[in-house]
């Protein structure tokens, strides 16, 4: 009987032992398949938590289908190039393109700049538009007639600075879900978060008036 119960003794820790050495390997796995969705997590969150960091934020979020047909209504009868400033997941630059646009998007998180090129691949008018992944603080949008921005009060009255430095008098700016803060606009369509402003230059900074001024000649 002494011998057995020593026998005993000394089986159990190695059955306890190797118990132990599986759960600490399953214990490992869980850590590592945990601490890789945080990675995956974090790469995919990042580029939109990072804009919230910023002095100001811009944060996504997706145009609806009625401020997109406001913007299209605000675009008729207008022509040359197009940009959407904060352009998103890019659904107002294809339907801008559609339109005949040739429309380009900036955008700062990588992510829905990928997904707007396959977007606009996907609609057959990728050839009509193009997005950038790009501060728009670091841009001129001197060569654009037709401005389309989707921002917050916070930026709004740096940003009409910046454009009336930049644009030239035949530009028309379509502002959504907020207005400019010493524009007046000249149109306007919708209601509530679907409201659309747009401003034309051209008024706002007297260049009717200019252009209906005719200097007299001296007779010599």
């Amino acid at each position: 009987p002494g011998a057995m119960s020593q026998a005993v003794a000394k089986e159990i820790p190695q059955e306890q032992g190797e118990g132990g050495s599986r759960r600490s390997s399953w214990g490992l796995l869980v850590t590592a398949g945990v601490g890789g969705t945080l990675v995956a997590l974090y790469a995919v969150a990042t580029p939109f938590v990072t804009p919230a960091l910023r002095k100001v934020c811009l944060p996504f979020v997706p145009a609806t289908a009625a401020q997109i047909q406001n913007v299209l209504k605000m675009l008729e009868n207008r022509s040359g190039s197009l940009v959407d400033i904060g352009s998103g997941d890019g659904r107002i630059v294809i339907a801008a393109a559609k339109k005949g646009f040739q429309a380009v998007g900036y955008e700062l998180n990588p992510w829905l700049v990928w997904y707007s090129r396959y977007r606009a691949w996907r609609d057959g008018v990728h050839q009509n538009t193009k997005f950038y992944i790009s501060d728009l603080w670091k841009v001129s949008f001197s060569h654009y007639t037709n401005v389309v921005v989707f921002g917050v009060p916070q930026m709004m009255p740096q940003l009409e600075k910046k454009l009336e430095d930049e644009l030239e008098c035949n530009a028309r700016i379509i502002a959504c879900r907020f207005p400019f803060p010493r524009w007046i606009p000249d149109h306007t369509a919708g209601e509530g978060i679907d409201t659309v402003w747009a401003y034309d230059l051209k008024r706002s900074r007297g260049c009717e008036t200019k252009s209906l001024e005719i200097t007299p000649e001296t007779e010599s």
